[in-house]
């Protein structure tokens, strides 16, 4: 998938016309510069010919003595006045933050940073013209290149050691009533499920045709029996074994059992698929499809037979699946071989594993970077402690294993504190968030047992640890939005003038006349007498 993108991205390069070098900006004309000019000034400009308006007309408009007249009607005012304006203020930015608050918590932004960001901005920019970077300039390939950074690491995953849904996960329902999945899981693997087991010639199969709808289904009962109505038309349909071998089966044995029927069936639809590939673009896409039902169906015998205690078996299965299918290594089928190799404690196969699958160029995951740390930490676990460290000082491999740690927690936080038990483990998801506490829960339900096969390994985690990220907040803390400490700021501030106000009045009423004084004041007192002079005659 990766090269496919690269050739994509080579292509549409080629055919691109030359962008600039970075950091250089091709030269402007003078209608460019002039329009440039103009849009940097153009605001002070308006500022100053307001200004100049405004002192114009001020005659006109009698502003001194609109001016003096507010400010006479300001001194006529009580406090009780006073005491409503700042008591409805503070309820009103009360309610905004309240707001505020929760638009935050539930979204992770400020409602009125959102509105002024999409609404007012463009309005007084203009337009976005200003605001939307060109397709060749170095901002835009900056964030090209963050988006593609950070599309692995941020990626939801299909858990690549999901559990069966009737043989396992449906134990946990008998026991405790309760769902261990959620709908948003549910959801992502009904998603998976029909871009795997579907295409786009399924209508010529009454068959298939039955198993589409089983796939959008969210009932399982109804999944169930649509699975057995495409057997009836098709005693050789695989996904539909496939689709009772996953929520139907109540055992690991009968799973298995149904999985190799599904494997007998679609080893028989990939040859013909294979035969057929060249016919037409939609014998490639049911070549596609076959192939991923095929991989699927080796994938989870592998899976059961790991279950059952046959780990030499599944190990077979999953090499021959990643030497006949290399092109298909994001549905991580490594990570499935590295936890049965751990298992029979093949450490050096482990290592070639990891020498293969632990580059750069390749997403990482929580059970690459800690299997890793594992395996450095096994040539020193035995013998560590932390007062002999502390007096002689870390040796060399103390050094590789402690980095290795490091390197492991920098990348998921979250997995040292499942490792040592700190919290309890749950059933893991059928989907993973790299770096995230899901990823966390699916690689401590199943590889903590190899933690605690090497001695000391569990307790060099815990010294490197807590020496260096235990006091570290795991989950960086979004700063709160200026406008919620604004409108708490502006609610507390006008309730305590509102709480003044009503208590001592006569200061209130003094410090309010001291700042209503301004420099137009003294020169407008005759102005505000004779208006006095007026209102009494009248």
């Amino acid at each position: 998938m990766a090269d496919g993108e690269g050739l994509c991205e080579a292509a549409t390069a080629a055919a691109s016309p030359a962008a600039p070098a970075p950091g250089l900006s091709p030269p402007l004309g003078w209608r460019e510069r002039l329009r440039a000019g103009l849009a940097g000034t153009g605001a002070s400009l308006w500022f100053v010919a307001g200004l100049g308006l405004l002192y114009a007309l001020r005659v006109p408009l009698r502003l001194c003595e609109n001016l003096a007249a507010v400010t006479v009607f300001l001194n006529s005012l009580t406090p009780k006045f006073y005491v409503a304006l700042t008591g409805t203020s503070s309820l009103i930015s009360g309610l905004i933050f309240i707001f505020e608050w929760w638009y935050f918590h539930k979204y992770g932004t400020s409602f009125i940073e959102q509105v002024s960001i999409n609404h007012l901005r463009p309005l007084m920019m203009g337009g976005t013209e200003g605001s939307i970077s060109e397709p060749g300039s170095p901002s835009s390939n900056r964030e090209s290149e963050t988006s593609r950074h950070n599309l692995s690491e941020c990626k939801v995953w299909r858990n690549p050691l999901n559990l069966f849904r009737g043989a396992e996960y449906r134990r946990y329902t008998w026991v405790t009533g309760k769902e261990p999945l959620t709908y948003y899981d549910m959801n992502l693997s009904a998603q998976d499920h029909q871009t795997f087991f579907t295409c786009d010639t399924d209508f010529l199969r009454p068959s298939d045709i039955v198993m589409q709808k089983a796939w959008r289904e969210r009932n399982p009962p109804a999944r169930i029996k649509a699975a057995y109505q495409a057997l009836e038309l098709n005693n050789d349909c695989a996904t539909a074994y496939v689709l009772l071998a996953e929520e139907e089966a109540t055992t690991i044995v009968d799973a298995e059992r149904l999985f190799k029927q599904a494997l007998k069936a679609g080893e028989t639809i990939y040859r013909r698929s294979q035969q057929c590939q060249h016919q037409s673009p939609q014998h490639e896409a049911q070549l596609r499809r076959d192939t991923n039902v095929l991989v699927y169906i080796k994938r989870r015998l592998a899976m059961c037979a790991r279950k059952l205690g046959r780990i030499r078996e599944a190990v077979k299965i999953m090499r021959d699946l990643m030497k006949e299918f290399p092109p298909l290594t994001m549905l991580n089928i490594h990570e499935n071989l590295l936890e049965s190799l751990l298992e029979l404690q093949a450490y050096a196969d482990v290592q070639a594993v990891l020498a293969k699958y632990d580059d750069i160029s390749l997403p990482k995951s929580a059970a690459i970077c800690y299997t890793a740390a594992l395996l450095k930490t096994r040539t020193v676990s035995d013998k560590f402690s932390p007062e002999t460290a502390s007096r002689r000082g870390l040796s060399t491999a103390e050094i590789n294993a402690v980095e290795a740690i490091h390197r492991a927690v920098e990348f998921n936080p979250h997995v040292p504190k499942y490792l040592l038990e700190m919290k309890s483990l749950i059933l893991p998801p059928e989907h993973i968030l790299k770096r995230g506490d899901s990823e966390a829960i699916a690689y401590a339900f199943f590889h903590l047992q190899h933690w605690k096969r090497i001695e000391g390994a569990l307790n060099l985690l815990q010294c490197t640890w807590e020496g260096t990220f235990h006091h570290v907040s795991v989950y960086p803390k979004k700063e709160l939005p200026f406008f919620i400490h604004f409108t708490a700021g502006l609610c507390s501030s006008t309730a305590m003038i509102a709480l003044l106000t009503h208590q001592f009045p006569e200061i209130m009423g003094v410090f309010a006349k001291a700042t209503q004084h301004s420099p137009l004041h003294g020169e407008n007192n005759g102005i505000q007498k004779k208006i006095i002079i007026l209102n009494n005659s009248v």
